[in-house]
């Protein structure tokens, strides 16, 4: 009975049941994008990043943003040199950006203002390396990522020269020995976007410019590679000894700066955690539509009642007691709860899978929202069926019958 009251009603039941559908939807698409986004996010941690530690300066005070964001240059080459040699540390090299301001090649400029990185040779992962090697110290050699190589005309080849021009103003010319096949950052220290980035050896790279300025080469990071995850604890420990030792050369850094030794778990907890902020925040946004296809339901369930008032008078003349009347008006919320939210996870699946795809990010679904959704639409349809259940199971049969 409550099937056929739904099926006679096409309209009404199927404006009904869009309130929950959007609802539904609306959550599981924005849960999936929530979850892909997460996903590119620890994707970007390789095997071999597990094992690294990065090392940089900042204020006290400061919390949270980029460690880029009041870093200072500290350590020496003797510093990494030192770190390398400690027991739990399988090697350890200085890292710093240089501050540029374009690539230029074959008479194309393009600005660069970010993304020319300087470190050490195992710094860029060989797996990712499509044609070519890695750079060599001691050498003007380059890698550049995919978006570097595909930004000129003809795109990038191996033995092509490249022209860096500098915030100092020095230009340094150097040799594309290596193109990855990702335009993916090397490190967390890079940050997350996809962007043209150009890798250089710390010499003659970094040590040029600070000779031409008559400093002394001072670096903003060292990456201490401890060759595990398991073996990062240790790392840790045995660099912070080292830091505190006189023996440092980043130890005459100014007042007020600590050392902040983090794996790339621990940078990428922040972009985790606001991921779940914008998650929940738009999954809430979305439960509103859920309250109103309530008060949809609701509403229809009211309208209902008003219609079949004779009905009611019927059946209670016949015989059917007060809670027959309320399980059928409950059935019926039910179940328009229950069609709305399968057709709601159906179409948040395919909306997922759009917008990821769209985005750009790995399709990862989440089954255990999917059932939510189900229990929520059949909870969203009791409860707004319940107070006009109740009504229909209270009136009178005698005036049932005499409605018109």
């Amino acid at each position: 009975m409550s099937w056929r009251s739904i099926r006679d009603h096409p309209l009404r039941s199927t404006l009904t049941l869009l309130g929950i559908v959007i609802g539904v939807a609306a959550v599981i698409t924005f849960v999936t994008m929530g979850a892909g986004l997460q996903a590119a996010v620890i994707g970007d941690i390789t095997p071999k990043d597990e094992g690294n530690v990065y090392v940089w300066t900042a204020p006290e005070d400061q919390t949270g943003g980029s460690p880029w964001g009041q870093a200072q240059p500290v350590f020496t080459r003797d510093d990494a040199r030192r770190i390398a040699e400690l027991e739990s540390v399988e090697d350890a090299y200085v890292y710093s950006p240089l501050f540029a301001q374009s690539v230029s090649h074959d008479g194309q400029t393009r600005p660069q203002q970010r993304g020319v990185i300087a470190a050490g040779r195992s710094y860029v992962d060989p797996d990712t390396i499509a044609v070519g090697r890695p750079y060599r110290d001691g050498r003007f050699e380059v890698v550049v990522n995919r978006a570097a190589a595909e930004q000129f005309r003809e795109g990038l080849a191996l033995g092509d020269r490249i022209s860096i021009s500098l915030a100092t103003g020095q230009r340094i010319n150097g040799t594309v020995v290596g193109i990855l096949d990702t335009a993916e950052p090397q490190g967390p220290l890079e940050g997350l976007n996809e962007e043209p980035r150009v890798y250089v050896p710390i010499d003659p790279y970094y040590t040029a410019t600070a000779a031409a300025a008559g400093e002394e080469p001072r670096f903003a990071a060292v990456v201490v590679d401890a060759g595990s995850a398991a073996a990062v604890p240790a790392a840790k420990r045995d660099t912070r000894a080292y830091l505190a030792s006189p023996a440092a050369d980043s130890g005459d850094r100014d007042e007020g700066l600590r050392y902040n030794l983090k794996t790339s778990r621990e940078l990428i907890s922040q972009v985790r955690s606001f991921v779940d902020r914008f998650t929940g925040f738009v999954t809430g946004i979305a439960l509103v539509s859920l309250l109103v296809a309530a008060l949809g339901i609701a509403n229809v369930m009211l309208v209902s009642v008003t219609e079949r008032t004779s009905e009611i008078g019927v059946m209670k003349a016949v015989g059917a007691q007060n809670r027959d009347v309320l399980q059928l008006f409950l059935t019926e919320a039910a179940l328009l709860g229950v069609v709305g939210a399968v057709l709601g996870v159906t179409l948040g699946l395919a909306g997922g899978a759009v917008a990821t795809f769209l985005l750009d990010l790995p399709l990862v679904y989440s089954p255990g929202w999917a059932a939510v959704a189900v229990v929520v639409g059949v909870v969203v349809g009791v409860l707004a069926g319940l107070y006009p259940a109740w009504s229909a199971a209270s009136v009178d049969p005698i005036e049932a019958l005499r409605y018109e």
